[in-house]
């Protein structure tokens, strides 16, 4: 027998997997979140699957989302990015994520990890919705709005509340798996 999923994983392997392994599950580490933010990033405006089809080129292209590499990139390094076919060629993007890993890298200054700063909006533990059909979640929340608005004045770019909200998901902060997915009390 099947396992019940989430409505907009359905019918597609890469899909599911990310769904079954990955969507909703949290996200602790400083690297994965900065994996997850650059690619939320560059997912605003196009599809999810669309970046995920993408992954393994994002990541090689990227430096493996070293973010270390990523804020020392220079004007070569960017303009060699945005020739790289595998990849979302956008250059408004591209900079922004050189900005967002400098940014990144002054809030693990200031809150000794970006894990304790973004998960410090959900006091340290996910927030479980309930969500019966997923056509239901919400694109953006008050919350989500307060921490687009808190990474816009720290210096971060492309991080409007919807990125956030598709953000918070991905990382765990927010399981908005359906009630009936077989993932909803597993993560």
């Amino acid at each position: 027998m099947d396992k019940h999923r989430c409505g907009w994983c359905v019918g597609d392997t890469l899909y599911e997997a990310y769904h079954d392994e990955e969507w909703g599950v949290p996200v602790k580490n400083d690297e994965t979140l900065f994996e997850f933010l650059i690619l939320e990033t560059f997912q605003a405006g196009l599809s999810w699957i669309t970046i995920l089809r993408k992954r393994e080129n994002f990541r090689q292209a990227f430096d493996h989302f070293d973010y270390k590499k990523i804020a020392k990139y220079n004007q070569a390094k960017i303009d060699a990015l945005l020739q790289d076919p595998g990849i979302v060629r956008n250059k408004l993007k591209v900079n922004a994520t050189v900005t967002n890993a400098i940014a990144f890298m002054e809030v693990q200054k200031e809150f000794g990890s970006f894990s304790k700063y973004i998960w410090g909006f959900v006091d340290q533990k996910p927030i479980k919705n309930k969500l019966k059909n997923y056509k239901n979640a919400p694109a953006t929340t008050e919350l989500s709005d307060t921490i687009s608005k808190d990474l816009k004045k720290r210096g971060f770019k492309f991080v409007g509340s919807t990125v956030i909200y598709a953000h918070m998901q991905a990382t765990g902060m927010v399981n908005d798996h359906e009630v009936n997915c077989f993932r909803y009390h597993e993560v």
